[in-house]
């Protein structure tokens, strides 16, 4: 616990970051960030999702058109929060030597996007009320 609260800090301050270790080879450094980017487009795009739900299915029982729409967006508030702490994970790791971390994230993601489209699957077979 005490780590990921370090890890917290360290979103704020960057600059913390080069504290530790050596600097990798900015290659490295760059991928890291062009994946942090590359979470942080799919958090969009599942938040964005989660309001086109909302807003563009309004024959859908409220019920499902509200869970739909909560399970994008939280699906999308989590993936940009892990974004940011996988990156800083990653760069210290780069910075140590250390193995990258190893992450259950992308498969619980991967799971609950599966859920919603399973779920909006059936109710585009079964009809919107």
């Amino acid at each position: 616990m005490i780590e990921f609260v370090r890890n917290i800090r360290l979103w704020f301050t960057p600059e913390g970051v080069r504290e530790e270790g050596g600097t990798p080879d900015y290659r490295f450094s760059l991928a890291n960030e062009r994946t942090f980017l590359a979470w942080l487009r799919t958090a969009l795009a599942l938040i964005g999702g989660g309001f086109a739900v909302d807003q563009f299915l309004p024959d859908l029982r409220w019920g499902w058109r509200v869970g739909l729409a909560l399970a994008l967006l939280a699906a999308g508030v989590l993936c940009s929060l892990r974004a940011v702490n996988h990156w800083v994970r990653c760069e210290r790791a780069m910075r140590r030597g250390e193995d990258l971390p190893l992450s259950r994230f992308p498969a619980l993601l991967s799971l609950a996007v599966a859920v919603v489209a399973v779920a909006m699957v059936a109710v585009v077979l079964l009809g919107w009320e």
